[in-house]
């Protein structure tokens, strides 16, 4: 199922996310449709990182909208932490980071710097 579309009831029954799987996915589509960009290489890191930001601006612009008082759907704002995700992922890969392995080890530090018991 990984090189098609799933349908919403396959999608709402699809097992947790993985970042390992997000990667796979993520880059193999970034290469096929930018090639004329040429895919995750054709990009600088530079050019990830203000991608990945430019998706963070448009996050918290929805959420100033919110702050002011304007009604915002809750898809529109996880569609955008979605797009910082995909993109700091893409990011990742071009800097050869393991995001999970990093997330996971810099969750422990501060674990261990606040005395908290949860670990992953």
């Amino acid at each position: 199922m990984a090189n098609s579309k799933p349908d919403f009831v396959e999608l709402s029954k699809a097992p947790a996310l993985t970042f390992d799987f997000l990667r796979a996915q993520n880059v193999a589509r970034c290469d096929e449709s930018f090639q004329m960009h040429g895919g995750l290489a054709g990009w600088s890191v530079p050019h990830w990182a203000m991608a990945t930001t430019g998706e963070l601006g448009e996050l918290c612009n929805l959420l100033k909208k919110v702050e002011r008082g304007e009604v915002i759907a809750k898809t529109a704002i996880a569609h955008e932490l979605a797009d910082v995700a995909i993109y700091l992922d893409l990011l990742c890969a071009k800097l050869d980071v393991d995001l999970g392995n990093a997330v996971r080890e810099k969750f422990n530090i501060v674990s261990d710097r606040v005395k908290s018991k949860r670990y992953i």
